[in-house]
């Protein structure tokens, strides 16, 4: 075995170790770390993990100073051997030496416009972020790295995610799955199993953890008081926009006033770092706006932000970017689809389903007139329009909301009438539960005290009612339901282009007609080829009536193998409620959209369609489908007074303006001008909205307020811009950041060519040209051992590697955190520093002789490891120590006596050089004896290059957190005290040797001798 060190006296005899330096104990070798004292050295093994950490007692045990060993001459490798030992030592890394701490540590490769929020955050004392960005563009990505940041760097001893309960799961994954972020789950479900797990007296909370809590659950005055007494320093806010309330009246606000109550105690700790997410900041009203962004810093709420002073101040805090900010700006690494095709696709209704549509207004009309009293007119009006909103999505809705009864009979106000009515059958805008309003509202009047008449009315027209009820039921199917027969023709057209689309509709009972009638259409034809008896299309429908880990689980599961072991259809449609259009993720697996209903809110198309027209689509183009009847009086007022509107304002602006707060009123003008007075000839729209009629003039003066709204919006982001980082300051940290870590791309490189090399066998993975499967028997026994305790010992085999962030249980994501792709680079590590293996299982050695046409003159090329102490000040004034490590190559021509030492950038792309000639292994022994006899020499060019590197990083540093402002406004210089310095002797791990090609005359190519 090539021993990893050797003994190395201290200078002056001494017993101290300085932090850094590498000791030999317990038969290994390890590094010291900074908490260590005189009585107690804090060690970390030589390339271990902070898991490997352990306390060593010099009084008690033998503890000697040593240094790492050179290279043995004869440990020759190939071509390959440089870059794959470089890349197994940088892929272990867990910490890096620059100014962003976590990134080591995280498993995914942030792109630079995800980064400016983070160096926002950097340059603040307390950070007070609001990120606004748009629907898609990574929200959450960017405020996991700011955590990971701040966690990494001490400056937060825990974290807390404020969200709604249905995406705490969603949360609590991407922490842990990207951020190696262990958080716990805090929610109505779980408050009793972490209540008897407690101490008596014990709050479920500590400041030095981590949690995902439901915002509603927490607001509560029972657990509100415990949890801002031991709330952690950090807290992320989820749609923050849903936390704070204007002063007008109902339910909605009463839930928002108690959310903005909860965080106004938490922003009242001016040492609390707070980051508030959401991509609508502002609705429209400025009084929401300002309290938001109050919490941030309480001189926003009142200061003019039409003066300089203003745009300054909010500039510190507030980040919002649109999808066109990003490409422009940061094209080369922006993973945006290019464009998101939209259309609208029109079907007329059969004779059949128009008659029962007449007979509904009949009815709706009949029924509300047949009343006095404003609060009984409301009630019958809203069961109305129930009714009316269920036929025009289905009619298994229609059968469905007839045998519901009306919520709105709970109300004992008009008052309470219009806002359960609103909340139940049109789509409000600050409606936030989304996930559990896709039940029918209920059109079944039944006596009560509210409307005493629903007695007569149920009497009178029982058998028409059944009547109706009967006839929606004849309509099932895609002989006269030709919205559903447009809906199979749309969507087997998608999937012929290659689309796998989502189909969102209003209804939880409209949800799983359609999911039915979908599967039977497509998969009539008989199974796929080559799998006899398997349906040739996954079709799945998920609805409110899941829980959110049941809906996880059920989209999952339309991309995994069924239970014989069967690969799932390459083509897979999802049919689901609005339960999906906001929060979960699923651009990997779907992108198109088809909006089955039309929302009565244009926003809530936006967030159905930002599912797959998001950060880390692949696809270059999206689509979106509406699908609408022409001769549908209902689809198009919703289409011309909303929807259409606001696809044009969003092509003009290229951003999406929420829909004023007057739309509501215009839309119960125009459908009372339909319903109750018949404004309606031959389905025309032409006569509803006639410049002199009440709802044209309604119309009119919405759309102008609405055009109004985009102006402003247009004016205030192109003011309020995020100009104080620019993107070459970005585009050099990033540099720095793949200088020390690497890339994606290595990563992939290296897992894969290292496993082909240990005789693993690669295959393709569809529909992932850079992921691959691995039949994986061939394997070094410790590997496959690893791949066992890692995936399970029943794990699929062939194994999948994804080229994504993170992977199904069982598979691998191609990410440096993966447990498996780390595996793989500490073995590739620890066998090329151990030459007893046997030679088949050390793809990277140490050593290397080259002969290549890459260089005109002998170069030598050196892989060397640097250890940094980091003195990083935190908030409290505190120097907080620790360690870090750094990979660099450094390349000289000619002897080692008089070396030209070259730019690192043509040092690192020796690592691409190809042998064009075998080497005579006598003779490259030879050669390498040669290099390494002259190491020593070279040491204080190493050591000079260590101090050099250290004067990047704190230069790094320092550029990244520039002059802090803390929470009240006051602003310094950058903290006191930060320091980079370079720890003991640099290790040289491996030594290359290229020389040029010789030719005939028995020189190379330059004429130098061989």
């Amino acid at each position: 075995m090539t021993p990893p060190t050797t003994a190395a006296p201290t200078r002056d005899g001494s017993r101290e170790f300085a932090v850094g330096s590498l000791v030999h104990a317990r038969g290994r070798e390890w590094v010291v770390l900074p908490d260590s004292t005189p009585e107690l050295l804090v060690l970390r093994p030589l390339g271990g993990t902070d898991d490997d950490i352990a306390g060593v007692l010099p009084a008690l045990e033998t503890v000697e100073h040593a240094r790492f060993a050179p290279p043995s001459p004869s440990d020759l490798g190939d071509q390959a051997a440089a870059g794959l030992l470089r890349s197994a030592l940088r892929i272990g890394f867990r910490s890096s030496a620059g100014p962003f701490r976590s990134l080591a540590g995280i498993s995914v490769e942030p792109r630079p416009y995800q980064l400016v929020p983070l160096l926002m955050a950097l340059r603040q004392e307390t950070v007070r972020l609001l990120i606004a960005d748009d629907v898609g563009i990574g929200k959450t990505v960017e405020s996991g790295l700011i955590a990971a940041e701040l966690l990494a760097q001490g400056d937060a001893r825990g974290l807390v995610v404020l969200c709604s309960p249905a995406l705490a799961e969603q949360w609590r994954a991407e922490l842990r799955g990207k951020f190696g972020i262990d958080a716990e789950l805090v929610l109505a479900s779980t408050i009793g199993r972490l209540e008897r797990g407690r101490l008596y007296g014990q709050s479920v909370f500590r400041p030095d953890r981590n949690y995902v809590v439901s915002t509603d659950f927490i607001k509560s005055p029972r657990h509100r008081d415990d949890f801002l007494k031991n709330c952690p320093d950090l807290v992320i806010v989820d749609e923050a926009h849903t936390c704070v309330a204007d002063t007008g009246q109902g339910g909605a606000r009463q839930q928002r006033q108690q959310r903005y109550t909860l965080l106004r105690a938490l922003a009242d700790d001016p040492n609390r770092h707070l980051l508030l997410v959401t991509a609508t900041p502002h609705s429209g009203k400025e009084e929401p706006f300002r309290n938001l962004l109050g919490l941030l810093d309480e001189r926003l709420e009142t200061i003019s932000l039409d003066r300089q002073a203003g745009r300054d101040l909010l500039a510190q805090h507030f980040v919002q970017r649109r999808r066109a900010d990003i490409r422009d700006d940061f094209r080369e690494d922006a993973n945006f689809p290019s464009d998101r095709k939209s259309r609208e696709d029109d079907y007329t209704l059969h004779p059949d389903y128009r008659r029962l549509l007449e007979e509904v207004l009949s009815y709706a009309r009949e029924t509300v007139r047949s009343v006095d009293g404003a609060l009984q007119q409301r009630i019958r009006w809203w069961s109305a329009l129930a009714l009316l909103r269920a036929l025009g999505s289905s009619p298994a809705a229609v059968r469905k909301t007839l045998h519901t009864r009306a919520g709105v009979q709970d109300a004992d106000s008009v008052t309470e009438a219009d806002a359960i009515g609103s909340r139940t059958v049109t789509d409000p805008a600050d409606d936030e539960a989304a996930e559990s309003a896709d039940a029918v509202p209920g059109a079944l009047l039944a006596p009560g005290a509210a409307d005493p008449d629903a007695a007569a009315l149920d009497a009178k027209d029982r058998a028409r009612l059944l009547a109706m009820a009967n006839a929606a039921e004849a309509l099932k199917g895609p002989t006269k339901d030709r919205k559903l027969r447009q809906l199979i023709d749309t969507v087997k057209e998608l999937l012929a282009e290659g689309y796998n689309p989502i189909v969102f509709c209003r209804f939880i009972s409209t949800a799983e007609y359609v999911k039915e009638h979908l599967d039977a259409a497509l998969n009539k034809g008989g199974g796929r080829k080559g799998a006899p008896g398997k349906k040739a299309y996954a079709v799945e429908a998920v609805t409110g009536e899941l829980s959110p880990d049941q809906r996880i689980a059920r989209i999952a599961a339309l991309a995994e193998e069924d239970e014989d072991g069967e690969a799932p259809p390459e083509r897979r449609v999802l049919v689901a409620t609005d339960c999906l259009s906001e929060g979960v993720n699923l651009q990997e697996s779907f992108d198109a959209v088809v909006h089955y209903d039309l929302a009565w809110n244009p926003t809530r198309h936006e967030q159905r369609e930002g599912r797959v027209d998001r950060f880390g689509q692949r696809r270059d183009v999206v689509k979106a489908v509406t699908l609408y009847g022409s001769d549908n009086a209902i689809d198009g007022i919703v289409l011309d007074v909303l929807l259409r509107k606001h696809a044009r304002i969003r092509k003009a602006t290229g951003i999406s303006v929420p829909v004023p707060d007057s739309s509501e009123n215009v839309m119960q003008a125009v459908l009372e001008g339909l319903i109750l007075r018949g404004e309606r000839p031959q389905y025309e729209q032409e006569g509803l909205f006639a410049v002199g009629s009440a709802a044209g003039r309604q119309t009119a003066e919405l759309h102008q307020a609405w055009q109004s709204a985009a102006e402003r919006e247009t004016a205030s982001r192109s003011r309020y811009a995020q100009n104080a980082i620019k993107r070459d300051e970005v585009a050099k940290e990033v540099a720095e950041v793949r200088a020390s870590l690497g890339t994606g791309e290595e990563v992939r490189r290296f897992t894969r060519h290292a496993l082909a090399a240990l005789r693993g066998v690669p295959g393709t993975l569809p529909g992932e040209p850079d992921g691959f499967t691995l039949n994986s028997e061939a394997l070094p026994a410790p590997l496959r051992d690893a791949f066992t305790t890692l995936l399970g010992p029943r794990h699929p085999r062939p194994v999948a590697f994804h080229d994504a962030p993170t992977a199904p249980r069982g598979e691998v994501a191609l990410t440096r955190t993966d447990p498996v792709v780390a595996s793989v680079a500490r073995f590739v590590l620890d066998a090329a520093l151990d030459d007893r293996m046997d030679q088949w299982e050390r793809p990277a050695r140490r050593c290397g002789v080259v002969r290549t046409t890459a260089v005109a003159k002998r170069t030598t090329l050196l892989l060397v490891r640097y250890r940094f102490q980091l003195s990083l000040p935190g908030r409290d004034g505190v120097l907080r120590q620790q360690l870090a490590e750094d990979a660099r190559l450094l390349a000289f021509r000619g002897s080692a006596a008089n070396p030209d030492w070259l730019p690192e950038d043509e040092a690192v792309s020796l690592l691409e050089a190809r042998a064009a000639q075998n080497t005579d292994r006598a003779f490259a022994q030879d050669r390498i004896e040669g290099v390494l006899g002259s190491l020593e020499s070279l040491m204080p060019t190493l050591e000079e290059r260590g101090e050099q590197l250290a004067a990047r990083l704190l230069d790094s540093h320092r550029r990244v957190r520039g002059a802090f402002r803390d929470v009240r406004g006051a602003t310094g210089p950058a903290r006191r005290g930060l320091r980079v310095d370079a720890q003991g002797r640099p290790d040289v791990l491996g030594v290359y040797h290229y020389l040029p090609v010789p030719v005939l005359d028995g020189t190379t190519t330059n004429g130098e001798a061989r």
